[in-house]
């Protein structure tokens, strides 16, 4: 399939797991892709990657922590087809702990990069959208922002609120054929998974036990849903929290 033929489409936090995933597939549709990321090798990684398999690929490094960085992100990526057509708010952090054991910067820097990144973009982005008759954003909220994990205050509340915003923006701008949805992925098989399940003395087997399908998800199959989500597929969507877990629940 080539949903995203002509197209440009930016993903924040490409050179992650979910996010290198994403903008692969995108870019396997046809879509010039934006790689952007904090850690600019990562994201050039990526973009050999993709034209590695003949697809087209910019990177574009943006610390999204900063408003600044993040209107300069648009104006840059808009620069290059004089378009965007799909904007993937991927980018995110997590601060763990309860609410003693949390610092004020922990709880700060999960809003600035989880939450006020994704204000500062999509308000940047939204007037070339509109003016272009329509686009879609896909933002990655989490399972969690729905029904919280235990000693994770900060990402919980943060991906509850990507939750919040997701909902508000589509209903504001759908009349001008914005679609505006969000992934809710459960435990996901990326490096930073890896390592936490290390530092708990666990294993990616022990996760696979928990999850009634057998097994955690996979980087690939976040991005066919986003890529569905931001796909002419997908149409009638506007508004959607979509999870994807495996039927798995919170513990």
């Amino acid at each position: 399939m080539k949903r995203f033929e002509n197209k440009v489409a930016i993903v924040t936090g490409a050179g992650g797991g979910i996010g290198s995933a994403i903008a692969r597939r995108l870019a396997s549709e046809g879509a010039l892709v934006v790689v952007t990321d904090v850690n600019v090798e990562a994201a050039a990684v990526v973009v050999r990657s993709i034209e590695a398999e003949s697809g087209r690929a910019a990177v574009i490094a943006a610390d999204i922590a900063k408003k600044d960085a993040c209107l300069s992100l648009i104006e840059q990526a808009f620069a290059l087809e004089g378009r965007i057509d799909v904007l993937v708010n991927n980018a995110g952090i997590n601060r763990r702990g309860n609410l003693l054991s949390l610092s004020d910067e922990d709880w700060e820097i999960s809003f600035t990069v989880n939450l006020d990144s994704m204000f500062h973009l999509c308000r940047a982005v939204l007037p070339h959208m509109i003016a272009a008759g329509g686009g879609a954003i896909v933002n990655t909220a989490s399972q969690w922002g729905l029904y919280p994990a235990p000693n994770h205050i900060a990402y919980n509340t943060t991906k509850a609120a990507v939750a919040a915003f997701t909902q508000n923006l589509a209903r504001d701008y759908a009349p001008g054929r914005v679609r505006v949805n969000a992934v809710c992925p459960g435990e996901i098989h990326t490096p930073m998974l890896e390592a936490g399940v290390k530092r708990a003395g666990r294993t990616i087997a022990d996760l696979d036990k928990l999850v009634p399908y057998g097994r955690i998800g996979k980087p690939e199959e976040v991005a066919a849903l986003v890529a569905f989500l931001a796909s002419e597929e997908a149409a009638f969507m506007c508004g959607s929290l979509v999870e994807i877990t495996g039927a798995q629940a919170v513990a």
